[in-house]
């Protein structure tokens, strides 16, 4: 995956420069103002780059750009990839985004192993000895470097779609960004929605509840919409789109599904979240609904007075791992994210996505949907 890795690394490049040029706008306003940009920068620093990833396959999926490319070797100049980077990069800065205000919503300490926006607002607060209460400031301040952010990852797309030969083609990749926006905001409601209205649903709705989280708040958002985006952006037809759209929504479902068992049971120095977080946030996933499914009536209940207290203690989440394993719904998962990878792969054969990308894009299938605990 050479071209990926590649693309990887001038994305890393292309948001250093882009966040370099608006620290100086910013710095003109007041240099009380640059934290926002040393938080921005530090934010954007990490992360796997999955949807950047996705959206450069998508992009070389059209044929007309793998042939195009069929004979660039990975050192391929900048200037050829100008527009699908800043368009990628634009969509890990909307990402960055969606995370500091996702973090504001679940009171989340951490993220990718250090302090969450709003915990390092709150940390300047205490070091400062402003007035007012540290936990205030650094939600508000954290919604703003979300809402500052945002603006951003709009911006780079711009610049990204500028770059489009075509210009109805940039309209089309523009209409993608949008739509995932607002799909994926409706999403984050549900979720909240979910962890609180669980409780007024019927039993037997709680399972596809839980699956319409995963397909707007991650599936369609995490590896869809970028693969769509890149391809639109190359000019994909409505044939070659529709293609990326089956092969895309199976993958994120199985791409969050493994998400929801790291968010259980992975380790603290892999996925950069305290181990069990998911529980202490009351995440009303697809296992937690495919657990209670295989519960006594007595345990079921257990579970449920435990899910979403943020006291709880190793012991208490220990024993709900243990409930969630006992109940078989890990390995019901487990089924679930193999189903859903094979139905994405079997979307490629005979398409007439280019055979190299299609190898990538295999490759990358499991490459998303095999992370350790």
């Amino acid at each position: 995956m050479a071209q990926s890795t590649r693309l990887v690394d001038l994305v890393h490049s292309r948001i250093d420069e882009f966040i370099n040029t608006r620290e100086s706008i910013v710095t003109t306003i007041s240099p009380d103002v640059t934290v926002l940009v040393d938080f921005s920068r530090q934010f954007l620093s990490g992360g796997k780059r999955f949807r950047a990833q996705f959206a450069y396959l998508g992009w070389q999926s059209v044929p007309a750009v793998a042939a195009s490319s069929a004979g660039r070797s990975s050192d391929a100049a900048p200037g050829d990839l100008a527009g699908i980077v800043a368009v990628a990069s634009s969509l890990e800065v909307f990402h960055a985004a969606a995370l500091v205000h996702d973090d504001i919503i679940d009171n989340s300490d951490t993220r990718r192993g250090a302090p969450s926006a709003h915990r390092r607002f709150e940390r300047l607060h205490g070091i400062e000895g402003w007035a007012g209460t540290p936990a205030d400031f650094g939600r508000a301040s954290a919604i703003l470097l979300g809402d500052l952010l945002l603006g951003w990852s709009d911006e780079l797309l711009d610049e990204g779609l500028d770059d489009a030969a075509d210009r109805a083609s940039a309209r089309r990749a523009r209409r993608e960004f949008n739509l995932m926006r607002t799909e994926v905001t409706a999403g984050q409601y549900l979720d909240i929605l979910e962890e609180r209205a669980w409780v007024t649903q019927p039993e037997a709705e709680l399972l596809d509840r839980a699956v319409r989280v995963i397909v707007f708040k991650s599936a369609k958002y995490s590896v869809q919409a970028p693969l769509v985006i890149g391809a639109a952006l190359a000019g994909a037809d409505d044939d070659q789109l529709d293609t990326l759209r089956a092969f895309g929504l199976p993958l994120g479902i199985a791409y969050q599904l493994r998400d929801d068992l790291l968010g259980v049971f992975g380790d603290a120095a892999v996925t950069g979240k305290p181990s069990g977080d998911d529980l202490r946030e009351g995440k009303r996933t697809v296992l937690i609904a495919l657990t209670r499914e295989r519960l006594d009536e007595a345990t079921r209940k257990t579970v449920d007075s435990l899910l979403g207290r943020e006291d709880l203690t190793p012991e208490q989440i220990s024993s709900l791992q243990q409930i969630i394993r006992d109940s078989g719904a890990v390995d019901r998962v487990e089924t679930l994210i193999q189903q859903n990878v094979g139905q994405a792969l079997a979307v490629l054969d005979g398409s007439d996505v280019a055979a190299g990308v299609s190898t990538e894009l295999t490759d990358f299938a499991h490459t998303v949907t095999r992370r350790v605990f």
